[in-house]
């Protein structure tokens, strides 16, 4: 064997695994949109750092003398209806929320699997409902709440609030419905189940990441409203915590470290909901279901 056809080994260039993704092109777009996602988002925090700051801060007048405390919560739980007012506004939002998936579901079901012109008169309806103002409904029916009874009741601003989410909740559902698809309800069917058994066994326990969206919504049209409870509720001792919140705002004096202590309270429920409930989201759904078919 001479020297000429001894192999020699041919050197090959090693590739850098972050090398090659730091030039990828698409990366860069990348890090560049997590940046401008990372800037908005602290943009749209600084109010809620701007408040929780402002109710942990000592007040000039007091006696307290450390850079951080929470005097303003203390005082707002013994002095003031806080707890009642947070009973209050959990209550009307849990039962808005109960309610309008309980209706919403089944209405949802037959927008999503029916065809005849009374489903599609009803769609339209709805439609047209969700598009008309809250404020061109409150007064005609304070005087009819007022008529029976319920105007200053907070049974009365539940029926309101699930009025006010009713349309969207259906639609909402109506949406989520026609992503399931048909054959599996029929596959139950043909095993020998009924309609209402398909739409709970197989629907319904299928549905739970559109069955949390439109519980989220109800909840936050009734935690976070203001205009309907201000006009149904007179009696301090069922007031929600945005009308409870209204009380301490005075005339020549606000004490701003109490109101944001208050703030503070309405900010947590909503937080923790979307804290614990984040992690049920999906966004597959199960089309791929029939993927054998």
């Amino acid at each position: 064997m001479t020297a000429n056809q001894v192999a020699t080994p041919t050197a090959v260039p090693s590739t850098n695994p972050r090398a090659v993704q730091a030039s990828d092109p698409r990366t860069r777009g990348q890090w560049w949109r997590f940046a401008a996602l990372l800037i908005i988002t602290l943009i749209v925090l600084v109010p809620v750092f701007a408040t929780l700051l402002l109710a942990i801060r000592p007040d000039t007048a007091s006696s307290s003398t450390g850079v951080l405390t929470l005097e303003n919560f203390r005082y707002i739980f013994a002095n003031t209806e806080v707890l009642l007012w947070l009973g209050n506004s959990l209550g009307v939002t849990l039962a808005t929320v109960f309610v309008s998936v309980i209706v919403a579901a089944p209405a949802g079901y037959v927008l999503s699997r029916g065809r005849s012109k009374a489903v599609s008169g009803l769609s339209l309806l709805l439609f047209v409902i969700q598009s008309l103002p809250v404020i061109t409904a409150i007064i005609p029916l304070f005087v009819l709440f007022a008529r029976i009874g319920l105007a200053d009741n907070l049974i009365g601003l539940v029926i309101v609030y699930v009025g006010s989410t009713m349309s969207v909740a259906t639609w909402m559902m109506a949406a989520y419905f026609d992503t399931i698809p048909h054959a599996l309800e029929e596959a139950a069917w043909v095993d020998g189940c009924s309609v209402f058994g398909s739409f709970t066994k197989i629907v319904l326990r299928n549905s739970l990441p559109g069955i949390l969206s439109t519980s989220i919504f109800a909840f936050l049209l009734a935690w976070n409203d203001y205009l309907v409870a201000l006009v149904f509720l007179r009696s301090s001792v069922i007031f929600t915590l945005p009308i409870g919140l209204q009380t301490f705002f005075q005339q020549n004096a606000t004490d701003w470290g109490a109101v944001m202590a208050v703030s503070v309270v309405m900010l947590l429920p909503p937080a923790i909901v979307f804290a614990v409930l984040n992690k049920y989201f999906s966004i597959g759904g199960i089309g791929g279901s029939l993927a054998g078919r």
